[in-house]
C-alpha cells in the first residue's frame, strides 16, 4: 500500500480530487483545504495499491499537476483499513510484482548522479579491490563488490532504452566512465607509490594466486554470471522487495577488474590489465543488456496484466 501526497493550487484541487474520486483503487481520501503554502492551495492525501500507482501518477500528470504542484509516494509500512485491504486485493496483478515506474526512474537520476560520495566510493572499493589481488583475499574481493555503487548506474543503462530517456543514459554511461576511470587511475597513482616504498613487488603479482586468478581471465561464465545478475539485479530495484541486491553484488566482476587493471598498468603486466579491462566490459555489457530485457519483459506482463483486468472491470461496471 502507498500514500499518495499532492500539494496543487487551489484552482486544480477539485480536479485533483474528481481524479481521485474516480479511481476505484483509491481507498481513502482527505482534503486539507488552505494547508498548502507552496503552492497555495490545498493540501491532499490518498491511498492507493501499489499496483495502482502508475495509473493513478498518470492521470495526475495528465492533468499537469506535476508542473502546478508536487506529487509524492511513500510506503505505508502498516496499514489497517477494510477498504485498503479490498482495493489491493481487487487491483490487477500482485504487489510485490508492481513495478511503479516513477519511483524506479527518479533513483535512477538520483543514484547516477557523478557526486564526490560516488566517486569516493568507487575509489575506496577499487582500492579495496587491489589489495584483495595483492594479497589474494576472496573475503576483501567480496566486500570489494558490495563497497561498489555502479550497479545502479549499470541497471540505469537499460532503463533509460525502455523508457526512452537518453538524457538518463548519457548520465549513467557518464558517470560509468568517469567513475572508473578516476578510481583506477587513483589506485594505480597509490599503486605507484606502494611500489617507490617496497610495499608491493611483483612477485606478488606474478606468484599464483588461485582466488583471484579469475578477475584477469573472462570467459562465456562471465557474461552467463553478468547476465543472471543483471537480470536478479533489475528485479530487485524495481520490486517491493529489495533481499536479492547484496546477491547481485558480491557476483559481478566489476570493481575487482578495475583494481587488478590498475596494478598490472602499474607493473607493466599489460596482457593481465587488457584481460580485467575486458572482463569489466563484458561484466557491464551483460548487466545493462540483461537489465534491459528484464525491463522490456515487465513492461509487456504488467501492460498485459492491467488491460486483461480493464477488460474485466468493465462488464461489472455495466452491470451496475
Amino acid at each position: 500500500m502507498l500514500t499518495l501526497r499532492v500539494n496543487c493550487p487551489a484552482d486544480a484541487s477539485q480536479a485533483v480530487q474528481a481524479i481521485l474520486r474516480a479511481q476505484p483503487a483509491v481507498s481513502s481520501l482527505s482534503v486539507i483545504e488552505g494547508a498548502s503554502q507552496i503552492p497555495q492551495g490545498d493540501l491532499i492525501f490518498a491511498d492507493i495499491p501499489r499496483e495502482s500507482a502508475n495509473e493513478v501518477i498518470t492521470a495526475l500528470r495528465a492533468a499537469g499537476i506535476d508542473q502546478t504542484g508536487t506529487i509524492v509516494l511513500n510506503d505505508a509500512d502498516t496499514w489497517i483499513s477494510r477498504a485498503a485491504f479490498d482495493a489491493e486485493r481487487k487491483a490487477p496483478g500482485a504487489d510485490s510484482d508492481a513495478v511503479v515506474w516513477a519511483s524506479v526512474i527518479e533513483r535512477a537520476y538520483n543514484d547516477t548522479a557523478l557526486t564526490w560520495t560516488f566517486i569516493s566510493f568507487m575509489i575506496l572499493a577499487t582500492a579495496l579491490a587491489a589489495i584483495a589481488i595483492v594479497t589474494d583475499s576472496v573475503i576483501l574481493v567480496i566486500a570489494a563488490m558490495v563497497l561498489g555503487p555502479e550497479f545502479t548506474a549499470v541497471a540505469s543503462l537499460g532503463l533509460a532504452l525502455v523508457r526512452r530517456r537518453p538524457q538518463l543514459f548519457r548520465r549513467a554511461l557518464r558517470t560509468l566512465i568517469i567513475g572508473f576511470s578516476v578510481s583506477i587511475a587513483v589506485v594505480a597513482a597509490m599503486a605507484f607509490i606502494a611500489q617507490a616504498l617496497g610495499l608491493i613487488t611483483v612477485d606478488e603479482l606474478t606468484r599464483p594466486r588461485p582466488g583471484t586468478s579469475f578477475i584477469y581471465s573472462p570467459n562465456m561464465w562471465s557474461l552467463v554470471v553478468a547476465v543472471i545478475a543483471g537480470a536478479a539485479g533489475v528485479l530487485a530495484l524495481t520490486s517491493a522487495h529489495a533481499g536479492g541486491l547484496v546477491g547481485v553484488f558480491i557476483s559481478v566482476t566489476t570493481i575487482p577488474a578495475s583494481g587488478d587493471a590498475a596494478l598490472a598498468i602499474v607493473f607493466g603486466r599489460w596482457s593481465e590489465a587488457a584481460g580485467s579491462l575486458t572482463q569489466l566490459v563484458v561484466n557491464i555489457a551483460g548487466m545493462a543488456i540483461a537489465g534491459w530485457a528484464t525491463l522490456a519483459l515487465q513492461h509487456v506482463v504488467w501492460n498485459r496484466v492491467t488491460a486483461r483486468a480493464g477488460r474485466t472491470a468493465r462488464p461489472e461496471q455495466a452491470d451496475r
